[in-house]
């Protein structure tokens, strides 16, 4: 079941499971999009199946205006838009909570899970921004050491945020469980078209 949810400052779309496992994630959308967003809404769909209370929720910046880009000064409160939607989660779930998002959704995810490791108890990354499009020097990975919770990784073979080999050293830096799932073919936007394969890495640091 499917249904709008507003609480304090949370808003989004809340997927309750017919059979609920306990678990939860909540999963934030990229930079141009919304909660709303078909990517965030399939994922949604399979986590539910699987019995996860799923929470897709607008962050602070889209709640505050309907279209345009985030500004730099206001990730701080996306991040707390982020721990907000877990805490709700952790009431209603009861269970294991976990957080996610695409894009700049998922790395403000990694952000607050890597200076509260207490926030959730795993992380799903999709097209995670490595570094801006022709811009490989810029690497958004100075977190990835902090992180000690397990992070799935998506990521598509022709996404101009980071190609495969890039995410693969990017993975490295991280000391704990990391997954990184290949798509063949696929964009920044994760549309394609056959999968490639995910890897498992564990490394002690």
């Amino acid at each position: 079941m499917i249904e709008a949810f507003a609480e304090g400052s949370v808003r989004g779309f809340l997927h309750r499971p017919d059979q609920p496992s306990g678990d939860a994630i909540a999963l934030a959308h990229g930079a141009g999009s919304n909660c709303q967003a078909p990517l965030l809404a399939a994922v949604a769909r399979e986590f539910e199946a699987a019995g996860f209370t799923v929470l897709r929720c607008d962050l602070p910046f889209r709640q505050a205006r309907p279209s345009g880009p985030p500004s730099p000064g206001g990730a701080a409160g996306d991040r707390e838009g982020l721990r907000a939607a877990a805490d709700v989660l952790r009431r209603i779930a009861g269970g294991r909570v976990f957080l996610g998002g695409h894009s700049y959704g998922g790395r403000q995810a990694s952000m607050l899970a890597a200076s509260d490791s207490g926030v959730a108890e795993g992380l799903l990354l999709l097209s995670y921004p490595l570094h801006p499009p022709r811009r490989p020097t810029e690497l958004r990975t100075a977190h990835f050491p902090k992180l000690s919770v397990p992070a799935v990784f998506v990521h598509g073979s022709r996404d101009p945020f980071g190609t495969l080999e890039e995410m693969r050293s990017a993975t490295a830096l991280i000391p704990v469980a990391t997954m990184l799932v290949e798509i063949e073919g696929a964009g920044h936007d994760l549309k394609a078209r056959r999968l490639r394969r995910g890897r498992w890495r564990h490394s002690c640091g």
